[in-house]
C-alpha cells in the first residue's frame, strides 16, 4: 500500500552548487526502524532536512501516501539534535506535546477534547504524563527526546526522522529511548535515525543507511551492517584526515 512507503527519488541538494546529497533514491517500508550511518559531514541532516523542505531539493521527489512532500507536513516529523534546541524556552511538557496538534488543525483551528485526549494518549505512550507540568528545562537528555517524541506522536506523524537522539544519554536513558522507539515501530509507524555508536547499531535497529554524500548500502541490519559496507561509507573520512596531515607536513 502506498500510504505505507517512504518513497525518496533521485534526492540531490546542493550548497553553493557542492552537492551534499546527490542521486539519492531509496523506498522504506513503515514498520522498521533504521539507522542512517555515514561519517561527520556525510550530509545526514541535509537528507533529513530536504525530507521535510528545509533546505531545498536542486533535484528529487519525496513521496508518502501517494502524495508529494514539499514542505512542512503533518506525515513526516523531524526532531532536531538536542545541541541546537533552546531548552530554556519557557513552557512546559505539554505545552510542548500540545505544539504538535497545532500543525494538524491549522493555525485558526480551536483545540476541542479530541485535541486534548490525543495529546494525554501522546504523553502516556512515552512515559510523561507524570511529568506534563514540569518545564522543559527541568527534564533530563532522555525525557527531552522522549518529549520531542510524544510532539510527534500527537501531531499523528507517521515517519519519524531523528537526528543522533541518543548522543550524550547515558546507559539508562539510551534503552527508555530505545524503549520508546519500538513502540511506534510496533505501532507500525517508520523510525530513522541518525546514528554514530556502530557498536550499538544491530541491538538498535532492523534495517540500516549508508551514506556518504551517495547512497552507499541499504538493507536489513543482519546482511548490510557489514565491514564492507561500513568501510565504503567511512573512507572518504579516513582519507581527508591523511590528506590533512599530509598537507601539514606530518607523516
Amino acid at each position: 500500500m502506498p500510504a505505507h512507503h517512504l518513497e525518496i527519488k533521485n534526492l540531490t541538494v546542493a550548497y553553493r552548487r557542492v552537492p551534499a546529497v546527490h542521486h539519492v533514491t531509496l523506498n522504506l517500508r513503515c514498520g522498521h526502524c533504521i539507522a542512517l550511518l555515514g561519517p561527520n559531514g556525510a550530509g545526514k541532516t541535509t537528507f533529513f532536512k530536504a525530507l521535510v523542505g528545509l533546505v531545498p531539493k536542486e533535484t528529487g521527489e519525496v513521496v508518502f501516501g501517494g502524495h508529494g512532500k514539499v514542505g512542512a507536513d503533518t506525515d513526516i516529523a523531524y526532531l532536531p539534535q538536542r545541541s541546537v534546541i533552546d531548552w530554556d524556552f519557557p513552557i512546559t511538557v505539554r505545552g510542548m506535546v500540545e505544539m504538535g496538534r497545532y500543525m494538524r488543525i491549522g493555525k485558526w483551528g480551536r483545540f476541542g477534547k479530541a485535541d486534548s485526549e490525543a495529546v494525554d494518549v501522546a504523553l502516556r505512550t512515552m512515559d510523561l504524563a507524570d511529568l506534563a507540568r514540569r518545564q522543559i528545562s527541568a527534564l533530563s537528555g532522555g525525557q527531552q527526546q522522549r518529549a520531542f517524541l510524544a510532539r510527534s506522536l500527537a501531531q499523528e506523524a507517521h515517519v519519524f526522522l531523528l537526528d543522533e537522539p541518543f548522543t550524550g544519554l547515558d546507559k539508562t536513558a539510551q534503552d527508555l529511548l530505545a524503549q520508546a522507539i519500538r513502540k511506534l515501530v510496533a505501532a507500525g509507524n517508520l523510525v530513522v535515525a541518525s546514528h554514530h555508536d556502530l557498536k550499538s547499531v544491530p541491538e538498535l535497529f532492523d534495517q540500516v543507511i549508508f551514506l556518504n554524500g551517495e547512497l552507499i548500502a541499504f538493507g536489513d541490519t543482519g546482511e548490510t551492517f557489514n565491514d564492507e559496507n561500513i568501510a565504503d561509507a567511512y573512507r572518504t573520512q579516513v582519507f581527508s584526515k591523511a590528506q590533512l596531515h599530509r598537507n601539514a607536513g606530518v607523516h
